[in-house]
C-alpha cells in the first residue's frame, strides 16, 4: 500500500515538472515573435478561445498575440471581443497592453461592451504606475463613442495636472480626439468643410473645458510633453496665435530638449508664430538702401526671431530627416536670404538616406532650385542622375538641373543631357531631349551645340527621342522668331521634312507640319530651281502636303488641323498653280465633313479667310448657295491673308512641362502634386507691416539672475556657530574661499564688521597667504603655552575648559582672551594636544 502511494506521488511530481518545464520553455520554443505572422490564419484560430479563456497567463498571452497578429494582416476577428475585453483588468501589464489595442481597433464595432470597461479605465487612473495611467487615458479617449465625451473631457484634465510627463503627454495627445467628438455631432458636414471652417456649426460644448486644460499644459516645463502640447493647440485653435506669448521664448530654448516628433510639431509652431507676431527680416534691398545712407546703422534682426533660429540651427545635425525637413522650412522661410545657405548642405546629406527619404528631399530641393537656385548651383554635381534612381527620382532630379543651368555650366549640363537620352527609360529620354531645347533658351552661347545635337537625334532609330527632338526644334524656333535669329532655320525644317514619313507620334508629326507650313516662304538662298508658280514656296513644301493629303483621312485630329493649316498657307502663296489648288480643294471638302467639330470649324475659318485669294478655294465652281454664303463677309487681299497666317505669332510662354504647383517648402503638396487638406493648418501667413510688443512675450524666465549668490539663510540651533566654536585661520573646516578677479569670495555671506579678509588676487597669494598662516599658528601655540602656566582660572568642568581656552582669531588681528574668546565660534577645535599639554591641563583639574 505504501508502495502504490509512493508511485502516485511520484507520478504526479513528475507529471508537474513535465508541465512546469514545458511552461517555462515556452519562450525558447517561440523565440521568434515573428512567428505569428509566419504562421496560417488557420493554426491562429485553432483552440484560439480556449487559450483566451484559460486561467494562465501564459497562454492568455499566446492567444492575445495571435489576435494582434491577425489584425495586422486586416482579418476580422471582432467575434472574440467579449472574450478579450474581460481580460481588461488583467495585472499582467503585458496582457493588459494587449487587450487596449484590441479595443482602440474594434471599440466602434461593439460600442455597447466598450462601455462596460469604463469603469475600470477610470479606475486606471488613479493607478501608481503612471504608464497605466497614460493608457488608460489613451483607450478611453480612442473609444469612439459620443455619449462618453464629457467623461473623456474629466479624464484629460484629471490627466493634464498629473505630476508624471508621460501621462501629460497622454493628456495632450488626448484633446484632439476628444474634440472629434464635438465634429461628429454634425454628420452632414464634409470633412473638407470641417478643415476649412473648424469653428462653424460645431457643437462646442466641451472646448471650454478643453481650452482651459490646453492652458495649464501650455505651461508645461517638461521636453518631453511640449510636442504634444503643440500638437492638441494644432487641433483645436491654430489660429489663436495670441495665446503663445508667454511661452514663445521658453519654447525656443526647449526646442533642442523635445523627442524628435515634438521638435517637428513645435518648430511648425513657432514657425506660423513668428510670421504673424514678429517683423520681418532685413532683407537684401533694404540692407542695400541703408548702406548707401550715411549715419544709418544696419538694420537688425528681431531678437525673438534670432532665438528661434538660434536654437533651431543645430537641429540641422539631427538623425531624423523629418527634424532636418522642419528646420529647413524654418530657416528657409524665416531667416535672412544671407542665412538661408546653411540648409543645403543638411537636404544634401539626406539624399543618401532610403529611397523614400530621398525622394521627398529632393521635391523639396527643387522648390529651392524654383525660387532660389542660387543656392544649389555650387553642388550641382550631387544632383546628377544615376542609372540605379527610380521614375521619380530621375524625373525630379531633371527637373532640378534644368532649373540650375547657366551659361557657366551649360556644356556640363548638356554633355550630361546627351548621356540621359541613352538611357532605357523612355520618360527620361524623353526629358533630357526637352532639356537640351531649355539649354540652348538659356544659354544662347550654347544654342549651336543644342541645335547640333537635336538635329542629330532626328536620324535616331529611338522613336521617343525623334519625337521628343522634334517638339524641342518647334519651341526652339518659336523663340528664335521673337529674338530674330532663324539662321540655318531652314534647313532644319528641311532635314525634319525629309524624315517625315519615319515619325509616328502624332504630335511630332504635327509639329513637323506647322514648322513646314511656317517656313515655306522660299529664302533668298534657295540653289533648287522651282517652276514659276512655285517659285514663292520651298521645293521640299508641296510633297510634304501630298503626304499630309493622302493620310488625312488615318491621322489623329492634331496631325489633321496642322494638315488644313499647311494647305491654306500652300494655296496663299502658290494659287496659281493648278495642282496644288486641287489638293487644297480635296483635304478642304474632306474636312468639311470631319466627324470632329474642331476639324470642321477649322475649315471653314480657312475657307472664309481665303476667298479673296484668287477667286478662293473653289475658284468659283461648286455649290453657288455656299460660295455665296463665304462671301457675305469682309474679303482680305492675299497679302492681309499671309500677314495673318505667318505674321503675329506671339512667343510662347514657358510651359511647365511637369505640372507642378508652387507648393511650400516642407508641405505634403509637394511631394503629391494635389493641394492636401491637411496643409491648410500649415499655410504661412504673411509678415506684418510692424510685429507685436516684445513686452508682451517678457516672463519672470527672462529676468537676469545676479552673478553673486545670495547670502544664505542661517537657523539657530545649527551649524558651527550653535556649539560656541570661532574660526582660525588653517583649519580645515574653514569656509572654502572661491578665487575672483579683484573682488571677494562670492561663497562668503555678508562681512562680519570688525573682521578683515585678505583679497587674492592670483594663486601665489593665495599658497603664500596658506604658508604665512601655518607660521603663525606654531607661533600662537607657543604663546598659549606660556599663558596656561601663568594663568589661574576659577574650577570648572572638563567643557568649560576646553571652551574657554584661549584661541586667535585670523591672522593680523589682535589675540583676544578671558570672557571675548566664548563669544566667538569656530568650525574645528585645536589640533591635537601633545602629552606635555595633557599633563599640564590635569595637574590644573587637581589644583582646582
Amino acid at each position: 500500500m505504501a508502495f502504490n502511494n509512493l508511485a502516485e506521488n511520484a507520478e504526479r511530481l513528475s507529471r508537474r515538472i513535465q508541465e512546469s518545464f514545458q511552461e517555462r520553455t515556452r519562450d525558447f520554443t517561440k523565440s521568434n515573435q515573428a512567428s505569428y505572422l509566419d504562421a496560417n490564419d488557420l493554426d491562429k484560430t485553432v483552440n484560439l478561445s480556449k487559450l483566451l479563456d484559460s486561467t494562465s497567463e501564459r497562454e492568455k498571452l499566446d492567444g492575445l498575440k495571435r489576435i494582434i497578429a491577425m489584425i495586422s494582416k486586416n482579418r476580422n476577428v471582432s467575434a472574440y471581443f467579449a472574450q478579450v475585453i474581460k481580460n481588461v483588468a488583467s495585472p499582467n501589464l503585458e496582457i493588459r497592453k494587449l487587450v487596449y489595442i484590441f479595443l482602440l481597433r474594434y471599440a466602434n464595432v461593439e460600442p455597447d461592451l466598450a462601455l462596460l470597461s469604463i469603469n475600470t479605465f477610470q479606475k486606471d487612473l488613479a493607478d501608481s504606475n503612471p504608464l497605466i495611467r497614460a493608457m488608460a487615458l489613451r483607450v478611453l479617449s480612442g473609444i469612439p463613442v459620443t455619449s462618453i465625451a464629457s467623461i473623456v473631457a474629466v479624464a484629460i484634465r484629471k490627466c493634464a495636472a498629473d505630476s508624471s510627463p508621460y501621462v501629460r503627454k497622454a493628456a495632450a495627445l488626448a484633446i484632439p480626439k476628444c474634440y472629434k467628438y464635438a465634429l461628429s455631432h454634425n454628420q452632414s458636414l464634409k470633412l473638407q468643410q470641417l478643415l476649412i471652417e473648424p469653428n462653424d456649426s460645431l457643437d462646442t460644448t466641451h472646448l471650454p473645458l478643453l481650452m482651459q486644460t490646453l492652458s495649464t499644459l501650455l505651461r508645461d516645463r517638461s521636453p518631453l510633453s511640449v510636442g504634444s502640447v503643440a500638437i492638441a493647440f494644432n487641433a483645436i485653435c491654430p489660429d489663436r496665435l495670441e495665446l503663445l506669448h508667454q511661452h514663445y521664448r521658453r519654447w525656443c530654448r526647449m526646442v533642442a530638449d523635445a523627442d524628435a516628433w515634438g521638435q517637428v510639431q513645435l518648430l511648425e509652431l513657432l514657425t506660423r508664430y513668428a510670421r504673424k507676431m514678429l517683423s520681418r527680416p532685413p532683407s537684401e534691398e533694404t540692407i542695400e538702401a541703408e548702406a548707401g545712407q550715411t549715419n544709418r546703422e544696419d538694420p537688425e534682426l528681431d531678437p525673438d526671431l534670432d532665438l528661434l533660429l538660434t536654437n533651431a540651427s543645430p537641429l540641422l545635425h539631427s538623425r531624423n530627416p523629418a527634424v532636418v525637413m522642419a528646420v529647413s522650412r524654418t530657416i528657409y522661410y524665416l531667416a535672412p536670404v544671407k542665412e538661408r545657405q546653411k540648409i543645403v548642405l543638411p537636404l544634401l546629406r539626406l539624399l543618401h538616406s532610403s529611397k523614400e527619404v530621398e525622394r521627398v528631399t529632393l521635391e523639396n530641393l527643387s522648390v529651392l532650385a524654383r525660387d532660389s537656385p542660387e543656392m544649389l548651383q555650387p553642388h550641382v554635381s550631387r544632383l546628377y542622375i544615376r542609372s540605379s534612381d527610380i521614375t521619380q527620382v530621375k524625373q525630379v532630379k531633371m527637373r532640378i538641373l534644368v532649373a540650375l543651368i547657366t551659361p557657366g555650366n551649360a556644356q556640363d549640363m548638356l554633355r550630361e543631357f546627351k548621356d540621359y537620352v541613352l538611357d532605357t527609360d523612355d520618360k527620361l529620354v524623353s526629358d533630357a531631349v526637352w532639356a537640351i531645347g531649355r539649354c540652348a533658351l538659356k544659354a544662347p552661347d550654347a544654342s549651336s551645340s543644342c541645335l547640333s545635337a537635336l538635329t542629330m537625334l532626328i536620324r535616331s532609330s529611338n522613336d521617343v527621342a525623334v519625337a521628343a527632338a522634334v517638339l524641342a526644334l518647334k519651341s526652339l524656333h518659336q523663340h528664335q522668331i521673337s529674338l530674330k535669329t532663324s539662321t540655318g532655320t531652314v534647313n532644319v525644317v528641311a532635314s525634319l521634312a525629309s524624315h517625315y514619313d519615319n515619325i509616328s507620334h502624332p504630335e511630332a508629326r504635327a509639329c513637323i507640319l506647322w514648322m513646314v507650313g511656317q517656313y515655306a516662304r522660299a529664302s533668298d538662298q534657295r540653289s533648287t530651281p522651282m517652276p514659276e508658280s512655285l517659285q514663292a514656296i520651298e521645293p521640299w513644301v508641296p510633297d510634304i502636303l501630298r503626304k499630309g493629303v493622302k493620310s488625312f483621312k488615318s491621322d489623329p485630329s492634331a496631325v489633321r488641323l496642322q494638315t488644313l493649316t499647311l494647305a491654306a498657307k500652300t494655296f496663299v502663296l502658290a494659287s496659281s498653280h493648278e495642282q496644288i489648288r486641287l489638293l487644297v480643294r480635296y483635304v478642304f471638302s474632306l474636312a468639311r465633313y470631319d466627324l470632329d467639330y474642331d476639324v470642321r470649324d477649322r475649315a471653314r475659318f480657312l475657307t472664309s479667310l481665303l476667298t479673296g485669294v484668287n477667286g478662293g478655294i473653289s475658284g468659283g465652281s461648286g455649290n453657288d448657295e455656299e460660295d455665296a454664303a463665304v462671301q457675305e463677309g469682309v474679303i482680305l487681299r492675299a497679302p492681309q491673308v499671309i500677314h495673318v497666317l505667318f505674321e503675329g505669332k506671339v512667343t510662347p510662354e514657358d510651359e511647365d512641362r511637369w505640372k507642378t504647383g508652387a507648393y511650400d517648402l516642407g508641405t505634403a503638396s509637394l511631394i503629391t502634386g494635389i493641394a492636401m487638406q491637411d496643409d491648410y493648418l500649415r499655410q504661412l501667413p504673411d509678415w506684418p507691416h510692424e510685429g507685436t510688443d516684445s513686452s508682451l512675450r517678457d516672463t519672470q524666465d527672462d529676468t537676469p539672475t545676479p552673478f553673486y549668490s545670495q547670502p544664505s539663510l542661517k537657523l539657530p540651533g545649527f551649524g558651527p556657530d550653535s556649539i560656541g566654536f570661532s574660526s582660525r585661520p588653517g583649519s580645515t573646516l574653514s569656509t572654502p574661499v572661491a578665487l575672483t578677479p579683484g573682488g571677494a569670495s562670492p561663497s562668503s555671506s555678508a562681512p562680519k564688521p570688525g573682521l578683515a579678509r585678505p583679497q587674492y588676487m592670483d594663486l601665489d597669494k593665495f599658497f603664500a597667504s596658506d604658508e604665512e598662516a601655518a607660521e603663525s599658528d606654531s607661533e600662537e601655540d607657543e604663546t598659549d603655552e606660556e599663558i596656561e602656566t601663568q594663568a589661574k582660572p576659577k574650577p570648572q568642568n572638563v567643557a568649560t575648559t576646553v571652551a574657554s581656552h584661549p584661541v586667535s582669531v585670523a591672522s593680523q588681528e589682535p589675540t583676544t582672551t578671558g570672557g571675548d574668546e566664548a563669544s566667538h565660534s569656530t568650525h574645528e577645535a585645536d589640533d591635537e594636544y601633545t602629552d606635555e599639554e595633557s599633563d599640564e591641563e590635569d595637574a590644573f583639574l587637581r589644583r582646582g
